[in-house]
């Protein structure tokens, strides 16, 4: 298993995340923070992003905002009130989920 599989099923935790502590961030400012955060070892791809950013504003958890930047026009996401407590819960599940693992290579290695 590769580690892009690993991290997919934590990609949306971690753009909620992000748009929690920053505000507002546009796609490629998300993908770029993703890939300095971690080194390098997670590199989020457009076609993952995306299609994500817009299925989290379909749900009411973004809300969007374009702003001319340099002759360009750049989307901003933002979270609504309900994207902040829904990032809040995501990032108490994800917490959970790697307690979990973290304890599963703990009783691994008691067997050892």
């Amino acid at each position: 298993m590769n580690k892009s599989s690993l991290y997919k099923g934590c990609l949306e935790s971690i753009v909620l995340r992000l748009l929690k502590e920053q505000g507002r961030m546009y796609g490629y400012q998300i993908t770029q923070e993703v890939k300095h955060l971690t080194a390098g070892e997670l590199k989020i791809t457009e076609g993952a992003l995306y299609p994500l950013l817009h299925k989290l504003e379909e749900q009411g958890l973004l809300q969007t905002s374009t702003e001319k930047v340099e002759n360009r026009i750049r989307k901003y996401y933002a979270l609504t009130p309900a994207g902040k407590k829904e990032s809040s819960k995501a990032l108490v599940e994800l917490k959970q989920f790697v307690q979990q693992l973290e304890n599963i290579f703990k009783l691994q290695t008691a067997w050892k």
